[in-house]
């Protein structure tokens, strides 16, 4: 996959009040995304529903992360960790991510997802492992090239 677009290396910041809240069904299709999700992210709340969460999904993030992400959550765990994500416009953002199950009777029914930001540092040192596990896993390598 190739970005040839200047808004690829555009970074959105995250409010340091707000939260980013989404939900999603089991299989990972948001059913609600609050505004401040829509507004980071760069979609209206109506174009994120019923679309796949991986719709942020930025290239950047190894594939080795969200097989840890769905692995806990199969065993009904939270995971916590750092996720960079894709806007529409192709820039990106940085948060910190909490993931768990939604239980109604004792029935898993959805999944929830409340981010937050991170440091600069934070982001430093994640995109540094991130690179490390995508080239380490032969994932997604990014090359820059000009010509």
């Amino acid at each position: 996959m190739e970005y040839n677009n200047s808004e690829f290396l555009i970074e959105t910041l995250v409010p340091k009040n707000e939260l980013i809240i989404s939900r999603t069904d089991l299989k990972g299709n948001i059913t609600y995304a609050n505004e401040t999700f829509a507004y980071i992210s760069g979609y209206k709340i109506e174009e994120l529903i019923g679309k796949p969460h991986n719709i942020v999904r930025h290239p950047d993030m190894p594939k080795r992360v969200f097989k840890q992400i769905w692995k806990k959550l199969k065993r009904n765990q939270r995971w916590e960790g750092v996720i960079k994500n894709l806007r529409k416009d192709s820039g990106y953002y940085w948060v910190f991510a909490t993931i768990s199950g939604v239980y109604k009777n004792e029935k898993l029914i959805e999944y929830k997802s409340i981010r937050t930001p991170i440091t600069y540092n934070d982001k430093l040192k994640y995109q540094k492992l991130y690179d490390e596990y995508r080239n380490r896993d032969k994932d997604n390598i990014r090359k820059v090239v000009y010509t």
